[in-house]
């Protein structure tokens, strides 16, 4: 019998990939989303309702119209520096809307919850790379507004039997290879879609923030892990839910790191383009290093990233980047 998923969010970047990979798997899948950062045609399988998780009548109505066996959850704001300006957004959407969410599916006795968590619940890194034993201690509205659902979620275990799989993103990059779906945000803040979109020259140039890092040539260093990687292993939680397994948390990385220049770099190599390079002045809160320790979604999953290489991960956004602007 297939599974019945709903994917909050699923019109968003990483939502819309893993709508794609259910219907891949043969589930049955329904998309809410309210479209605010959403688009409809990134919807490539299933059933789409427009609506909100802060709405409870539709949840329920919702939640009463079919038995889910499991709720994804992609529908939170993103962005660390509009968290630090309106806090309040982040914490309504982000806490307050979740729990309304996870209040229906009690209700519905839904057990089974996947939610997209961050590698910024975790903070300035006290070492590297990054372990689920590191301490917890987010810096910013966004970090804390995951931190506190993921606090949430051991509690609902314990007292309704709510299990869940928190899934800790580092920096999640690519496109699907078909160039059918990419990231899409606006305004976009993410350095490779960025990057190529200077490359395409739909930008004078690409800043460069911080040149004087203690790194091997002076910038930061990210985990990037590909997009239909990612969703790999949420499918792969979603299985070990199925199974019966219980609540968990991992970190999702490719345990390599690559700077803000060796980024710049790949992105002139993979397009044959070149564009202009300005060099900033440091941006607050921004570590060094985030390289994520995977080990145990790997060893406890059976995770294994197809897609690990930069090069990868570019010529796949790169691929989805010609398609928009033919």
């Amino acid at each position: 019998m297939a599974l019945n998923v709903l994917v909050v969010g699923g019109a968003g970047y990483i939502g819309s990939h893993m709508v794609k990979r259910l219907g891949a798997a043969g589930a049955e899948v329904v998309t809410l989303d309210n479209l605010v950062s959403g688009h409809r045609d990134a919807v490539l399988h299933g059933e789409f309702v427009q609506g909100d998780i802060a709405d409870r009548a539709l949840l329920d109505q919702l939640f009463a119209s079919r038995r889910f066996d499991a709720v994804m959850h992609f529908a939170s704001h993103i962005e660390v520096g509009e968290s630090v300006r309106l806090p309040a957004k982040y914490y309504r959407n982000n806490v307050a809307n979740t729990l309304t969410l996870l209040e229906a599916m009690i209700a519905a006795k839904i057990e089974r919850f996947i939610f997209s968590s961050t590698a910024a619940i975790f903070g300035t890194p006290q070492y590297t790379p990054i372990d689920e034993r590191h301490p917890r201690a987010p810096i910013n509205p966004y970090g804390r507004s995951k931190h506190m659902i993921e606090e949430a979620l051991a509690d609902f275990d314990r007292a309704y039997g709510l299990r869940a799989v928190c899934l800790r993103y580092f920096n999640a990059a690519g496109a699907d290879p078909t160039g059918a779906l990419g990231e899409r945000h606006d305004p976009e803040s993410h350095l490779i879609p960025l990057t190529l979109r200077a490359a395409a020259g739909r930008r004078s140039s690409i800043a460069v923030f911080g040149t004087d890092y203690d790194t091997p040539d002076g910038t930061c260093i990210r985990d990037y892990v590909h997009i239909v990687d990612l969703c790999e292993a949420h499918w792969l939680a979603l299985q070990s839910l199925m199974a019966g397994g219980a609540s968990t948390q991992y970190n999702l990385g490719n345990g390599d790191g690559f700077s803000v220049l060796q980024v710049i770099d790949t992105v002139r190599r993979v397009t044959r383009k070149d564009f202009v390079v300005s060099h900033e002045a440091r941006r607050p809160g921004d570590p060094p290093r985030l390289v994520a320790d995977s080990r145990a979604a790997r060893e406890k999953l059976g995770w294994r990233p197809q897609s690990p290489t930069l090069d990868t991960i570019v010529e796949h956004a790169w691929n989805f980047e010609q398609r928009r602007t033919r």
